[in-house]
């Protein structure tokens, strides 16, 4: 076991110091901030990552039972078929005057699994794309506002929601997230409303039928959608002229090969797809029918590192090995698995938690009145395990058997310790942030 003094004192804590002082926000994505799991603890850096195990900066080698690079790496880390594609496509060129011919290909590929859509644009970050999504909607429809439930990223026309009213993108996921540097002009276009509440949203149309471009969800995100919801959101969607765009950022490739709408048979206008799709490698694409695509063409959207081999060769070969390993039933069953773990430990040491989400997108929380707290100090005591553990569970194709057994034994183990342990004596450590908080230098 690790004593967390160790931990304390390794090199990956101290290197985020430094970071902190000259990295506004001290990473590049919220939800790997050390602080989301356990300040001045978490291992922050890695020097390695190969199946689901990653090694520290200090040569530890850790088994990765948390986020697996918040869902990304769908196939496991620095997968041999995926890493071997793109080495060849780097030798050939990363980029050049021409086109990569893997773009159609990918193309190709993702409308046979889609067949409900036409046409594909590509970028290489969810958030850009979701972006691109909603230009191409307004450009469309000739109208600017946009209806959204969920969480969907940072741009513009996303925290414009908080413009108006600064907690209206609380109940979605991320509250606390404040709208500097957003155009004040933008109040008013963007209009969040509840998941699954048909009512709230009719009313919040009324009377702005003619103004709303587009209508944007997770189709299912913590747990598998009412399709019922679904349906009556693409039926009103038709009503108004609105384009329907499934954010499937998150919730593609965790339950079958592409789209989990899918699963539904119930089709948007467009779908945006990321993280999963290329296994790691920076990737996504816009997916829609002609007659909405083809409005990006009355328009500007261009970039020169839209166009490199990599990505899209990444895409196919993580498509290629998912359906050739049934990757979906693997991580399903993985998941489900790892559920049972949390529950069957729970109830044998006493211990009082919720169990949520699909298999693929697992989730437990502490059901007492300090549930932060007692996420902290379990993140630590795994740590102290050699396990990256967290509240929540994205497996992978290199989860297997052997990784189930350790950490079966290890929840075991601190959740023994977190049942008996005094409320007051839970947090022995700096508790973990909860959402959006500004760092200050130190």
């Amino acid at each position: 076991m690790i004593d967390i003094n160790t931990l304390k004192n390794s090199k990956g804590p101290k290197l985020y110091t430094r970071a902190k002082k000259i990295i506004p926000g001290g990473t590049q994505l919220l939800s790997k901030r050390p602080e989301m799991f356990a300040p001045g603890i978490w291992p922050s850096y890695y020097s390695k990552a190969k199946g689901c195990r990653v090694w520290d900066l200090d040569g530890r080698e850790f088994i990765d039972m948390s986020i697996m690079a918040v869902g990304a790496c769908i196939l496991g880390y620095a997968d041999d078929d995926v890493d071997d594609a793109v080495i060849q496509a780097v030798r050939s060129g990363v980029n050049s005057s021409l086109n990569c011919p893997e773009e159609v290909e990918l193309a190709e590929a993702l409308i046979e699994l889609h067949p409900w859509f036409d046409m594909v644009r590509y970028a290489r970050g969810g958030g850009e794309a979701l972006s691109i999504a909603v230009r191409i909607a307004r450009a469309k429809t000739k109208r600017d506002k946009v209806l959204f439930s969920g969480y969907h990223g940072w741009a513009d026309w996303y925290l414009a929601a908080n413009l108006a009213d600064d907690k209206g993108l609380d109940g979605q996921l991320m509250p606390g997230l404040q709208p500097n540097g957003v155009p004040r002009g933008l109040a008013g276009t963007a209009i969040p409303f509840n998941f699954n509440d048909i009512e709230s949203l009719r009313e919040t149309i009324r009377g702005k039928e003619s103004e709303i471009a587009a209508i944007i969800i997770e189709p299912a995100r913590g747990e598998e959608a009412p399709e019922e919801y679904l349906q009556t959101l693409r039926d009103i969607a038709s009503e108004i002229g609105a384009v329907l765009i499934f954010d499937e950022i998150t919730s593609a490739y965790r339950m079958c090969a592409g789209g989990i709408h899918r699963r539904y048979k119930i089709y948007p206008d467009m779908a945006v797809f990321a993280k999963s799709m290329a296994n790691g490698y920076a990737m996504s694409a816009i997916l829609g029918t002609e007659d909405v695509m083809q409005a990006a063409q009355t328009t500007f959207i261009s970039s020169t590192n839209w166009t490199d081999r990599v990505g899209p060769t990444a895409a196919l070969a993580t498509l290629k090995k998912y359906q050739q390993t049934q990757t979906d039933k693997h991580i399903i069953n993985i998941g489900e698995q790892t559920k049972t773990i949390w529950r069957t430990s729970a109830e044998t040491t006493g211990l009082s938690i919720d169990v949520t989400g699909l298999p693929s997108l697992a989730a437990f929380s502490f059901n007492n009145d300090a549930p932060q707290e007692y996420n902290t100090r379990f993140v630590t005591e795994m740590l102290k395990r050699g396990f990256l553990g967290f509240r929540q569970f994205k497996p992978s194709l290199a989860h297997g058997v052997d990784e189930l057994s350790g950490y079966q034994d290890a929840i075991t183990d601190v959740f023994e310790l977190l049942s008996n342990i005094r409320k007051e004596d839970v947090l022995n450590t700096e508790i973990a942030h909860t959402g959006f908080k500004r760092l200050t230098r130190e």
